[in-house]
């Protein structure tokens, strides 16, 4: 940090001429210019809750979508299990890493009082998102079938995974459509509509899903196909109402198709953060992917045991989503103000209230594991590997809500670079190290505390590049 003081400092003091005269055309009560002078904590939080009771709402989702695919039988709980790894992708890219490369870029443009520029970057977000989405599906309408089956699918759980991920992403231009217009409204500090919005997708998921899959109130039962039809509708409910809100000027930023026109500059601005930042998330689901195949060679009770314990580890992320997710317009805000040295306060603050409340779960799992293990099972074996995963990995959750709030607040700087690697020094430590383990046929128990040992390295790792990178031009 101290190196970067006299940098951060000379803007904060004297702005440009262009800035501070950008920055008069914006009200100075507006909700987008009380970024730049709220009490940062108190606006942290603000921004924070409705990010945080939609990902909860989301996690929720996934619960209920898994307890009435469990109705349908065994089969189809296989064969969720090979698509999911594809379907937490496409929500994380377009959400979490695109989705912060569009929230940073809007957001800094704004803080340099710049709106022309903000709602051009907006539509050029929306052929990012239409882009991301075809990717997808032409992906895995093309080779879903290869990838289920390199993840060990065969006969009827193959069937049942392919029929699924055709429907599901089929709709993948809205999911990303929709991820990537919420990261347009939050990029303007707004977090409570797209919020509420996808809670209601989540509730129209599951109530058409359910019916749907299930056959409920006299309708044909489709069974995965059902399941996976209730998100493309809801997303696609949602993707609608996101396009309408945005042209009809409803947002702190409205949109006017009328002045637009294609400007390189701005597929640059928003992919130099959101392109690098997808790395991240394909590193996380390639860690997850690596170390269950590694776990799977322990037998099925150390497997479960994990299982259990990585459960409540994904049950954390939207805690830390929330912390970082809001971080970025108020990174990126006071970036394009110049206020560098308050963008890095916003960044430290958010890292912290993560860090401390994900981090007092993982103390409290790491001490008395039975508070959360004995919602799920009694067998002895589970249990034990369980509780192991917990003594072990439990104490190092605070490093990674650090790690993963402070990966946002870089996104909003557009200094994403260090985080990602860290990001890459996480998986080669699981990896890497899980094969030596498992060669030297150690015990379990070292295996769990690899995780511990590389979420403690991610968040270090992160921290260190957010002290030491230069934010700001």
């Amino acid at each position: 940090m101290t190196i970067d003081a006299p940098i951060d400092a000379a803007p904060s003091r004297a702005p440009t001429a262009s800035r501070a005269q950008a920055a008069s055309r914006a009200p100075v009560n507006s909700p987008i210019a009380s970024l730049l002078t709220a009490p940062i904590l108190p606006t942290l939080l603000r921004l924070a809750i409705p990010n945080m009771i939609a990902m909860v709402g989301s996690t929720l989702v996934a619960i209920a979508e898994t307890s009435y695919i469990g109705r349908l039988g065994t089969i189809p709980l296989a064969a969720i299990a090979l698509v999911f790894p594809f379907a937490m992708l496409t929500q994380m890219m377009s959400a979490g890493a695109m989705g912060g490369g569009v929230s940073s870029a809007i957001s800094r443009a704004l803080g340099a009082g710049d709106r022309d520029r903000a709602a051009t970057l907006a539509l050029h977000a929306a052929i990012i998102g239409i882009c991301g989405g075809l990717f997808f599906t032409v992906m895995m309408l093309l080779f879903g079938r290869n990838f289920f089956t390199l993840l060990g699918g065969h006969g009827n759980v193959l069937e049942e995974a392919c029929n699924y991920s055709q429907v599901l992403f089929s709709g993948a231009i809205a999911i990303w459509l929709v991820n990537t217009l919420a990261s347009v409204i939050r990029g303007t500090g707004d977090m409570r509509l797209p919020s509420m919005t996808l809670i209601g997708a989540s509730l129209v998921q599951v109530a058409v899903g359910g019916t749907l899959g299930l056959g409920l109130f006299g309708v044909p039962q489709l069974g995965m196909r059902g399941v996976a039809s209730g998100q493309l509708i809801a997303f696609t409910c949602a993707a609608v109402f996101f396009v309408w809100y945005l042209l009809a000027g409803r947002s702190r930023l409205p949109l006017n198709f009328g002045t637009f026109r294609f400007e390189r500059g701005m597929f640059l601005d928003i992919l130099k953060v959101g392109a690098v930042a997808c790395l991240s998330p394909l590193q996380t689901v390639l860690t997850i992917l690596i170390f269950t195949k590694i776990l799977a060679s322990f037998g099925t009770e150390t497997l479960a045991g994990y299982g259990i314990g990585s459960r409540l580890e994904f049950l954390l992320i939207p805690i830390t989503f929330a912390f970082g997710i809001a971080s970025v317009p108020m990174v990126g805000m006071a970036i394009g103000a110049g206020q560098l040295q308050r963008a890095r306060r916003v960044a430290w603050t958010a890292a912290a209230a993560a860090g401390v409340t994900v981090g007092l779960i993982g103390l409290v799992v790491a001490l008395n594991p039975a508070l959360w293990v004995s919602l799920f099972t009694r067998d002895a074996g589970v249990t034990a590997a369980a509780h192991s995963y917990f003594h072990w990995a439990g104490p190092a959750f605070v490093f990674f809500g650090v790690g993963v709030s402070l990966y946002f607040s870089s996104q909003g700087a557009a200094r994403v670079g260090g985080p990602v690697l860290a990001s890459t020094a996480r998986l080669l430590i699981v990896a890497v190290g899980g094969v030596a383990l498992t060669t030297a046929q150690a015990p379990a128990w070292t295996l769990f505390a690899l995780v511990g040992g590389a979420m403690t390295v991610f968040g270090l790792s992160t921290a260190t590049s957010v002290a030491l990178v230069r934010w700001g031009k």
